[in-house]
């Protein structure tokens, strides 16, 4: 399999209230495509190749046979965003969190990468990082 060519990314999350997620994740920023919103769902862009699809609980349960995960008590993942700079990593973080979002942990700084950590108003945990240009490996 070649692994040369760039892969769009999809996430699906389950959400409990639409409007209350657009309202949360526009604060911070995003955007949605019109083409792929209606009552139940919407696909926020995170980059020209990745995006996050925002279902209601009811829709998302069209896709899987499994229970949704309980983010109160559980992880399902964590999904990690990147910053240009540890500046914005603070903006968009201290945002989500005064939009209704809270905390995750004591930020994490390792010199070349600054991280901070948080959950959207349905428990799903976020992560921001900034990794100074010249750390990341060659590939």
């Amino acid at each position: 399999m070649s692994t040369n060519r760039s892969r769009m990314l999809f996430v699906n999350l389950p959400i409990r209230d639409l409007k209350r997620s657009v309202e949360f994740f526009t604060k911070l920023g995003f955007s949605f495509n019109p083409q792929f919103t209606d009552d139940k769902a919407t696909c926020m862009i995170v980059s020209e190749q990745a995006f996050v699809m925002l279902l209601v609980e009811e829709r998302f349960k069209d896709f899987t046979k499994k229970q949704i995960c309980d983010t109160a008590t559980s992880t399902e993942g964590i999904f990690a965003l990147s910053a240009g700079s540890r500046a914005e990593v603070d903006e968009l973080v201290n945002t989500a969190i005064a939009s209704g979002g809270t905390e995750a942990g004591e930020p994490s700084d390792m010199g070349f990468m600054y991280f901070r950590r948080f959950y959207d108003l349905d428990g799903h945990h976020w992560e921001v990082a900034y990794m100074e240009p010249n750390a990341a490996p060659p590939h």
